[in-house]
């Protein structure tokens, strides 16, 4: 073969280390970006936290709605289609175009010398709009997560009650292990002999005594408060709470038919839970020897009871989210406008340490202090790179929380039945942006909206067709079948098909298996299990 020399143009596409760390950043939910700031506080010396008022950069969100130049465009439409395909791309031979991808020693390197600010200073950054007061009573110094940490646990609940039990070592020892060995709902999941063996290992005569001291230990549980608590099962749970509902009236003449009622209940308990989940009448009348009326009134008391005892005790604070966008009315009626503000209190407050900063600028590295100068001097680089992009991705989390409100206004002003469909490709050409970011900005990126607090996807939905041509939102669909549902006769209820009818009255095109779908996810029985008896 012969060797010569030859000229051919190819393409590089490669993605740097400050833009990997701006597209994962951008992606992480508020707890995940909680994280990834605290570690990297441990990291990085010259990365601290400030305490003063935030100053914004230059090209924060006063340059927000600044018009995107062609090239940034294609530049980001490569880079997010390079991120969503493993950052590197196989070399294709048609067209002598090569994709590079990165080294270990480019995921290494993060460019500059960092004797050059990125910004014209290392302060601390943020918003300047206060987080949005939600206390109930007036008090700003109210915490909600403080309010939630105070509830008291089932837990707690039992054992307090267990104080007043007069009981030997053991026993109460054996309850201890009981309460603490129950779920969030009350539940007892694992047996005794599993419990004892699990303490006791292989020794069968001290697996023996601890049986029988979680025997006795077990109907004290029972026994206690809430009504259920301790059961292994749903038909214990409920049977628990009708026996307690039994004590005050077994031994009243008055309440007699209240004691058979419940005697009943107490029997349809006994057989499979499917018969009572399916409300076969007829098959509970033939097994509990009780009338029809009678297998009716029972189901109905049996659907008062509480199937989670734990349930008011599971601790709430685990279901806080803590918004990144607050949206705020201004105005109302016609003249009523939405701002949207970022929330501080989410918002982490960096700035690049000062001391350590200016140390290493009146340094110079030479001999044998150039590598360990050199590795300062990244290390720094990389700090200010990092609050660069923790404040575009609040920027960038902005616009397009503004675009939605802009969008979706008649949601803010009327509910969901006004919700309009929506989706990601037109936010994405309203701002320039590629398809893939915003869907990385609405996903685990919260709204805090006069209705509620709702994830950023939930304003994007898919249409369906009207008599009118246009469009109806998936959402302002649900909205409405919730809104049939809940005006529906209990005696009559609303089938599928009754429900599609009924919206293509109000002109939306909706087939009876699309209402079935729509109607499961939001969690509602079908019509034969909402029929009152």
């Amino acid at each position: 073969m012969k060797q010569g020399l030859s000229l051919r143009v190819s393409q590089h596409l490669a993605l740097t280390p400050q833009l990997q760390q701006s597209i994962r950043l951008l992606q992480l939910s508020t707890l995940e970006l909680s994280q990834e700031v605290d570690q990297m506080l441990d990291e990085n010396p010259f990365l601290e936290l400030g305490s003063d008022e935030p100053l914004r950069e230059e090209f924060g969100v006063t340059s927000a709605d600044a018009p995107v130049r062609n090239d940034d465009i294609e530049a980001e439409s490569a880079t997010n289609t390079v991120a969503d395909y493993a950052m590197e791309t196989k070399t294709s031979g048609e067209n002598d175009t090569e994709v590079t991808p990165l080294s270990a020693d480019d995921g290494q390197s993060w460019e500059g010398d960092g004797s050059a600010s990125i910004a014209p200073d290392d302060s601390e950054w943020g918003g300047d709009a206060k987080a949005h007061a939600n206390n109930l009573n007036g008090n700003e110094d109210a915490d909600v997560t403080e309010m939630a940490r105070s509830q008291e646990t089932l837990q707690s609940y039992l054992h307090r009650q267990a104080l007043a039990l007069r009981l030997g070592p053991e026993d109460q020892m054996a309850l201890r292990f009981l309460i603490e060995s129950l779920n969030d709902d009350g539940y007892l999941e694992d047996s005794l002999s599993a419990l004892a063996e699990g303490l006791a290992g292989t020794d069968a005569e001290q697996v023996e005594q601890l049986v029988h001291h979680f025997t006795v230990a077990l109907r004290l549980l029972q026994s206690l408060e809430p009504a259920g608590v301790g059961a292994r099962d749903l038909a214990e749970c409920l049977s628990l709470q009708l026996q307690a509902l039994l004590q005050p009236v077994k031994r009243d003449p008055i309440q007699k038919a209240t004691h058979k009622l419940i005697e009943i209940a107490l029997r349809i308990c006994a057989h499979p839970m499917d018969l009572l989940a399916r409300r076969d009448v007829k098959r509970l009348v033939q097994l509990c020897g009780a009338t029809d009326s009678a297998i009716r009134e029972a189901i109905t008391l049996i659907g008062r009871l509480e199937p989670k005892p734990g349930r008011r005790f599971v601790d709430v604070e685990r279901n806080i989210v803590v918004p990144d966008v607050l949206v705020v009315q201004v105005g109302k009626g016609a003249q009523a406008k939405f701002q949207v503000r970022l929330n501080t209190d989410v918002m982490p407050r960096l700035k690049v340490h000062d001391i350590y900063a200016n140390a290493l600028r009146q340094h110079k590295g030479g001999g044998n202090d150039a590598a360990s100068y050199a590795a300062l001097q990244q290390r720094l680089q990389e700090a200010r790179w990092f609050i660069k992009n923790i404040q575009q991705r609040f920027d960038t989390i902005l616009r397009v929380s503004n675009a939605i409100v802009e969008r979706q206004k008649s949601f803010f002003m009327h509910g969901e039945l006004a919700m309009r469909p929506l989706v990601l490709r037109e936010i994405a050409d309203e701002l320039g942006l590629h398809e893939s970011t915003i869907s990385r900005v609405t996903t685990a990126k919260y709204m805090a909206t006069p209705y509620g607090t709702y994830e950023l996807k939930y304003f994007f939905g898919s249409g369906l067709g009207t008599e009118s041509g246009g469009n109806a939102s998936s959402t302002a669909v649900r909205a409405l079948i919730k809104q049939f549902i809940s005006a529906e006769s209990e005696k009559k209820p609303l089938s599928d098909n009754q429900i599609s009818e009924m919206l293509k009255e109000q002109g939306i095109e909706c087939a009876r298996r699309t209402v079935a779908k729509y109607r499961e996810g939001l969690r509602i029985a079908p019509a034969s299990l909402r029929k009152a008896l």
